[in-house]
């Protein structure tokens, strides 16, 4: 797999020290409603019937879910974006090929996240304080989703690579990959 340092992706995504501190800053604000974003978030995919029948074809897979969300969400503001952290970035956006969701789900539904993410701000700030949050949130969730975009061409490569058409090798390129990986996904770099 190819990917640019994490280091060169925050500077891509023009994430500099500011708004690290400024989403450390909103930490406190944002992950209490951890709970509720992915509720709306999977209501949200729930009215997609290609999204509703791979989220709801097994009982429970909804709720667990939900859990992994949580956790996905905690750790987007904890201010630590480090090559462990683009890993697992990496492999949300590998899951979610090899589970057939499209980039044309994965990135409005980024953008669903921020709609709800900037509700809450504008709500919860001080107006003072609202720009500096809401620069630093649309810089994380950019970085997020390039990170799990990222991941998506890289499958999609390895898909046609494998001689998988291309509506399929998103999917089997994903799958490759993630047999392929051990605990943590190995980068070259140089890309």
């Amino acid at each position: 797999m190819y990917t640019l340092p994490i280091e060169a992706l925050l500077e891509r995504v023009g994430m500099e020290p500011h708004h690290v501190e400024q989403i450390k800053k909103i930490e406190d604000v944002m992950t209490p409603l951890a709970h509720e974003m992915a509720l709306g978030f999977y209501d949200y995919l729930g009215k997609d019937p290609r999204s509703r029948a791979l989220l709801w074809s097994e009982p429970g897979r909804v709720e667990r879910l939900y859990g992994a969300f949580e956790v996905w969400y905690h750790e987007m503001f904890s201010g630590v974006y480090d090559e462990e952290y683009a890993e697992k970035r990496w492999r949300i956006g590998l899951v979610h090929a090899r589970y057939g969701v499209t980039t044309s789900a994965m990135i409005p539904a980024m953008g669903y996240i921020h709609t709800l993410a900037l509700e809450h701000l504008m709500s919860a700030l001080r107006p003072v304080d609202l720009h500096k949050a809401l620069e630093s949130l649309t810089k994380i969730l950019t970085l997020e989703t390039t990170l799990m975009s990222e991941s998506y061409e890289v499958a999609t490569a390895m898909g046609l690579g494998a001689g998988v058409d291309w509506k399929k090798a998103p999917q089997r390129g994903a799958e490759i990959i993630l047999a392929e990986s051990t605990s943590r996904l190995t980068f070259v770099r140089g890309r």
